[in-house]
């Protein structure tokens, strides 16, 4: 199977000639001010400086999981465990046959959502993704970089608070949390890429918003959980800041957690 690369800096062409198609964005080397002095305990400010490397300027598509599947026969953890967490609004609840191919149940299917991002997948599940790809997960340093730049901005388009009225930025759920909201024209999750107006400085997408992110790092903390970004279809504007840390345990699956993968620069 032809997988087919753009190496783009900045926002570029689409890339063609393979439902694996991705465009992956150059991530200049830089140092920045990571975290915000009026958010959370664990979002105290720091400098911290990052290499080189290239960010999925989208998130990982459930036609692009699935050709993974198909390619690989690989299983997810929560199709071995047999049941995913799912939040049908008010709290999580865990439901038997949830998997990434019926995110809510066995009811529930991605028929006709294949542009969407892939969900109720683990860290584990993503990590194998990316490798197939030759990439990995980044780091909570290299997203939280490539999600504001050196700016300093709370979100990945600036300053200005995400609302659910037009003009749409992204994704979100309701202003009072934690509910989904269709006033986007989504009530779950949107296709990937379907807001340009939430571009971050460097030209990537949906980085607020839609589905939370898989990192590689451990949350701090609480060792036995992965730190995931970027909040999801269910969550306010707080949780959609940019230096928002939240935790995971890296075999659960919830149906508003997806992931991007990341490469080192020289690497395909």
């Amino acid at each position: 199977m032809r997988i087919l690369y753009c190496i783009l800096i900045g926002i570029g062409v689409l890339c063609s000639g393979s439902v694996l198609a991705q465009e992956l964005i150059q991530i200049p080397r830089g140092t920045f001010v990571m975290g915000d002095s009026t958010g959370d305990a664990n979002e105290a400010p720091k400098t911290v400086s990052v290499e080189p490397f290239r960010l999925m300027r989208l998130e990982v598509t459930n036609a692009q999981f699935s050709t993974f599947v198909k390619a690989t026969g690989y299983v997810t953890d929560r199709e071995k465990e047999g049941w995913a967490w799912v939040w049908p609004g008010g709290r999580w609840t865990r439901v038997n046959g949830a998997n990434w191919r019926h995110p809510r149940g066995p009811k529930s299917s991605i028929q006709n959502l294949e542009n969407h991002p892939v969900v109720q997948v683990s860290a584990n599940d993503a990590e194998q993704y990316c490798q197939w790809r030759g990439m990995r997960l980044p780091n909570e340093k290299e997203w939280e970089f490539a999600a504001r730049g050196t700016d300093g901005r709370r979100y990945p388009w600036g300053n200005e608070r995400p609302t659910q009225s037009k003009p749409f930025r992204t994704n979100l759920g309701r202003i009072k949390c934690c509910a989904a909201d269709d006033s986007d024209g989504y009530m779950r999750t949107s296709p990937v890429g379907i807001f340009p107006a939430n571009a971050s400085p460097f030209g990537i997408l949906d980085m607020a918003g839609n589905v939370w992110e898989w990192t590689s790092d451990k949350f701090p903390g609480v060792p036995y959980e992965r730190a995931i970004r970027g909040g999801g279809w269910g969550n306010n504007p707080y949780c959609l800041r940019v230096s928002y840390r939240h935790g995971n345990r890296p075999h659960y699956g919830l149906d508003m957690v997806g992931f991007r993968c990341a490469a080192n620069s020289g690497t395909k």
